[in-house]
């Protein structure tokens, strides 16, 4: 057993080294230049041993490897008794279309009981805890409010502090980390499955951070024992290129990093891609015919969009795939520019956010900026550099805030 867990190091630390000299080699830089970041996950020495002799539930996904492999194969390999694994959206191996009910099953390659956390319940209970000394959270993020990861990782930081559960975090680099920007979330009337924290749309943490700003925030009845394994060579100005899609709609790089200005268009007749294989790329509607000259067709795709907006309908707007992304990152914003200027162009305007909460002036735009007055702001035509200023409050508090609980420069 010792000969095997030996030769199974080894093999991560070859792989982990040759990977990172090619991803050096393709930036002109060398190893001395760069430190190579390495995921919590990956520094299995500094959490194995601990885990060992312990019945481990795993809060993980299909993002959650080490190095290549799925932590739950690799940990197996190592020894770990993992009792039981946590799905979030999109369920354990990442192929649940966007709020897809993900239901209950057994792991079909290691037989491991899968509880879904996008169903039926959204918190583990007391049975489903039961036999458990330890939980383990392992999923990658993407620093947006309306992101369902931050809720998921509450929601089992609660159970664990009901049960008297550590909860070990593998902590893993933000993608959008450079970015703290967009309204915060006030009001509870706009408080729904897609924003449940009163943070801006984009909060520049990574999930331990996050974690620890939750414990310190108040937002358990009593806080969470957390262990978090830290990403080592990391800080948040740092690129990072996930080495996995997070989840099927974030398939790519430039979608990751377009998700924050993109997901907006969700509240909206504008379709952000869904329904194509490029999504968080492009942007368009049917209505725009005429005055763009890029044109797409969405259609249901199993596992990614059945039923996505303005299905099997041409639909004409911007394509985003060679956009710069380092604009964004220069001026440490979400686009705005964009969803005021398809309102500007989309020809009955009336109809251009969609409806959310029946009986109340809520949209669905709203209740994912976490705020009507975004809306308000762009239906009345303010400029942009005064809609910024009126985020400008909430967001020095914010950040004010969040310092106390970072992990990293």
């Amino acid at each position: 057993m010792i000969r095997n867990t030996s030769l199974f190091f080894l093999t991560l630390l070859v792989i982990s080294t040759l990977s990172c000299t090619a991803q050096n080699a393709s930036s002109g830089k060398t190893a001395k230049d760069t430190p190579e970041i390495m995921t919590g996950a990956e520094q299995t020495e500094k959490y194995v041993p601990y885990l060992k002799g312990k019945r481990v539930g795993l809060v993980a996904n299909q993002s959650s490897i080490i190095v290549q492999n799925n932590i739950v194969d690799s940990l197996l390999s190592l020894g770990v008794n993992i009792v039981k694994v946590f799905g979030p959206e999109h369920g354990f191996r990442g192929n649940a279309s966007n709020g897809a009910v993900v239901h209950d099953e057994k792991d079909a390659k290691t037989g491991i009981p899968i509880i879904s956390l996008y169903g039926r319940n959204e918190k583990p209970t007391k049975e489903q805890l039961a036999g458990i000394d330890l939980m383990v959270f392992d999923i990658q993020d993407v620093g947006c409010r309306f992101y369902t990861n931050i809720n998921t990782l509450e929601h089992v930081m609660q159970a664990c502090s009901e049960n008297n559960l550590e909860l070990m975090i593998l902590d893993r680099p933000n993608p959008n980390g450079y970015v703290v920007d967009g309204p915060v979330m006030t009001d509870d009337r706009f408080r729904s499955a897609i924003g449940i924290h009163k943070i801006p749309m984009t909060h520049g943490m990574t999930l331990g951070e996050f974690a620890q700003y939750l414990n310190g925030e108040g937002y358990l009845k009593k806080p969470c024992k957390i262990n978090i394994v830290k990403v080592a060579n990391y800080n948040h100005d740092m690129p990072y290129v996930l080495p996995r899609n997070p989840s099927p709609n974030l398939n790519t790089q430039q979608a990751v990093l377009l998700f924050p200005s993109l997901c907006m268009f969700e509240g909206t007749a504008i379709n952000e891609g869904r329904g194509t294989y490029m999504p968080f790329t492009i942007l368009g509607a049917p209505a725009l015919k005429g005055k763009y000259s890029f044109s797409y067709q969405p259609v249901a795709i199993p596992g990614m969009s059945e039923h996505p907006n303005h299905k099997d309908a041409v639909c004409y707007g911007l394509d985003l795939r060679e956009y710069d992304v380092n604009e964004l990152r220069k001026r440490r914003q979400i686009n705005l520019a964009w969803v005021i200027e398809l309102y500007n162009a989309y020809p009955d305007k009336a109809k251009f956010f969609t409806p959310g909460r029946a009986n109340q002036d809520i949209s669905a735009f709203d209740l994912r900026i976490g705020t009507d007055q975004l809306r308000k702001q762009i239906i009345a035509g303010v400029p942009e550099a005064e809609i910024r200023k009126s985020w400008e409050p909430g967001l020095q508090e914010f950040k004010t805030i969040r310092e106390k609980y970072l992990l990293y420069p």
